[in-house]
């Protein structure tokens, strides 16, 4: 496999495209091209995420952007972000969106306090190499659940855990951007 053309990177669905750690990784990775995208909702000026169908289109528009802008093979782009960007994403993978991989910060494993409620389902159909970063308090996934339920990925899984850190990540984007540099490096 040739190596990564572009990234797409979607925030979670609290945050924007402005959101730091997608900011220094576009930074950290240049010049490979990075788009950091917003969901329609969030340009739309709502709070409230639009249902699934609806931001996995916008994934699958913004990846063919890419592509053509990029001027590389849709392939070639590594998708992912953070939480529900990153969940996103994978799921769009599943569905048949080409990639290069997928990076998958702080991955909503399931709800805060409801861990019967999984978000795994499209997991088997994943047959691309996967980044998870997440941090070891992140009440959407302790690491064992994330380990476990990964296992069903086809593709190569990496797990980087933050030490003492829960979904927000706070003040680990330097960490986030090394592991992301360093991972992109062996694709």
């Amino acid at each position: 496999m040739s190596a990564p053309g572009a990234m797409l990177l979607f925030p979670g669905a609290g945050s924007s495209r402005d959101q730091p750690s997608l900011v220094a990784v576009e930074h950290a990775l240049a010049p490979l091209p990075v788009v950091r995208a917003d969901f329609p909702y969030r340009r739309e000026g709502r709070r409230a995420p639009d249902r699934a169908p609806k931001l996995i289109a916008c994934v699958r528009e913004e990846a063919a952007a890419l592509a053509e802008g990029a001027g590389v093979d849709p392939d070639r782009i590594v998708l992912g972000g953070r939480s529900m960007g990153g969940r996103m994403c994978s799921m769009a993978v599943a569905e048949g969106l080409p990639a290069a991989g997928l990076v998958l910060i702080a991955y909503p494993l399931h709800p805060p306090g409801r861990p019967e409620k999984l978000r795994i389902d499209h997991l088997p159909q994943l047959d691309v190499p996967c980044l998870f970063i997440s941090g070891t308090r992140d009440p959407f996934g302790t690491p064992e659940e994330l380990e476990t339920h990964t296992k069903a990925i086809p593709g190569p899984v990496t797990h980087v855990w933050i030490e003492g850190v829960g979904h927000e990540l706070k003040r680990a984007d330097a960490q986030i951007v090394t592991t992301v540099q360093d991972w992109l490096a062996e694709l």
